[in-house]
């Protein structure tokens, strides 16, 4: 078996492993991570043997791979927990099968994140085979409950603090290498997140007169609550491009065609266009510009005849770069402007700062791109996901986020959603690239 087969393997293996993460902690399956540790034990037999590896976080692993000198370390990330299936029988392969089919690896966590997880330990072992030593420490940050916003990624940034590590720079899952993405680009992207917008959880709590349902009253909570979400829905929060996101445009615009080259390229001063032209483009590119609000959870009466006298909705917000959770609650209680609807904030963190690109650590990324992928152009952006890298980027400046996979629309469409999956060829050049930039440390 070839060293990429064995990576393909491992995938496949971990992939078998449902370490599925869950809001309400007890129902997690905590023998399925004990699991994939064991499992990534005897899949990387000489990771777990040249380096330091330590359990922190219940199942989270910090691990060091001793440097030749004492420069500033790097830290590379991923996560061990994946997000729940809600049909299986959707899929085209079995979610926790992970099938070989069509040149692709299918199966939940194989982009999100067990794939760069396996490319990031491939590239650590085929190094230490070949007897290298890294230029300085590297550190691992594997951590097991991100999709639950966990606390094992603030485990890690207390116990690397403990030890006094002060990291050159940190990379964690981000954005990929897509086309497509900016109207007028042909040339493959691969998009470097320098920032990620803030997460905040908000329940709306409607109340009104409950009763039986032969008998309903205007107005109810279910009526109040409805009406408040399609204030929301109506009244976004007003666009604008922060300067990560111009940084972007102008970057993409001198490989776009003709329009777009000179609008991208005159970015800081369209800003004002742009940031009304560009959420007619798509969700996605609207993300890009304003603070997002999403509709993800409803609940009321808990008969079928009995009119609720108390319906929520759970509002999960995106807040952009430049704006806060404060002044972005303060915003949701004026739209929704109903004295009979609490707004309630559940959970919130606010964006992160902005790494630096004109940067000797961004550079090494950009470069590493280049060699892996040729042809391929490195642009800066602002992550509209959370990651476990926050944490890492409230104590120290250079933090980035970005994957290094081929990912179509379809496949980025698969995360968290149905059908996820990696081709092999990706996984391939994925462990390449990490092994490259390990390489020149």
């Amino acid at each position: 078996m070839t060293r990429d087969d064995a990576a393909v393997e491992a995938l496949r293996a971990l992939i078998r492993i449902p370490t599925v993460s869950h809001w309400e902690r007890d129902r997690e399956d905590r023998s399925a991570f004990a699991a994939l540790l064991v499992e990534l034990r005897e899949r990387f037999p000489r990771l777990h043997a040249v380096c330091e590896v330590e359990r922190i976080g219940g199942d989270a692993l910090l691990v060091r791979w001793p440097g030749r000198t004492p420069v500033a370390p790097v830290v590379l990330m991923a996560h061990l927990d994946v997000v729940p299936v809600d049909d299986p029988s959707v899929w085209t392969h079995p979610p926790f099968a992970g099938d070989v089919a069509d040149g692709h690896v299918w199966g939940r966590g194989a982009l999100d994140c067990k794939g760069s997880l396996v490319a990031t330990c491939a590239a650590v072992e085929s190094l230490i085979a070949d007897g290298v030593t890294p230029g300085r420490d590297v550190w691992l940050s594997f951590g097991c409950n991100e999709e639950v916003s966990g606390e094992a990624a603030e485990v890690a940034v207390a116990a690397l603090k403990v030890r006094g590590v002060e990291p050159w720079f940190v990379l964690d899952e981000g954005g990929a290498v897509v086309q497509g993405v900016l109207p007028g680009v042909d040339a493959p992207l691969a998009v470097v997140g320098v920032s990620e917008k803030g997460t905040v959880d908000v329940e709306l709590v409607a109340h009104g007169d409950g009763g039986h349902a032969s008998a309903p009253r205007r107005m109810g909570a279910t009526s109040r609550l409805a009406r408040a979400i399609l204030r929301l829905e109506r009244r976004p929060f007003p666009s604008h491009l922060p300067d990560a996101t111009v940084d972007m445009l102008e970057r993409a615009g001198a490989h776009a065609r003709m329009p777009y080259a000179a609008v991208f390229g005159r970015a800081r001063r369209l800003r004002p266009v742009l940031s009304r032209v560009l959420p007619r483009l798509g969700h996605e590119t609207a993300a890009l510009t304003r603070t997002t609000v999403a509709v993800t959870q409803l609940s009321g009466s808990p008969g079928a005849n009995v009119i609720a006298p108390v319906a929520r909705a759970h509002v999960n917000m995106r807040v952009m770069v430049g704006e806060t959770v404060d002044g972005a609650l303060e915003r949701i209680r004026r739209t929704v402007k109903d004295p009979h609807v609490e707004v309630v904030l559940v959970s919130g963190h606010g964006p992160s700062p902005v790494s630096p690109t004109a940067d000797p650590a961004y550079g090494l990324i950009e470069a590493t791109v280049g060699e892996v992928f040729p042809g391929t152009v490195a642009i800066p952006y602002v992550m509209l996901a959370a990651t476990d890298s926050r944490h890492f980027h409230r104590v120290w400046p250079r933090v980035y986020r970005f994957t290094p996979f081929r990912m179509s629309d379809a496949q980025r469409a698969a995360i968290h959603g149905v059908d996820e999956r990696i081709g092999i060829d990706d996984l391939h050049d994925g462990i390449a690239w990490y092994r490259r930039l390990l390489e020149q440390l």
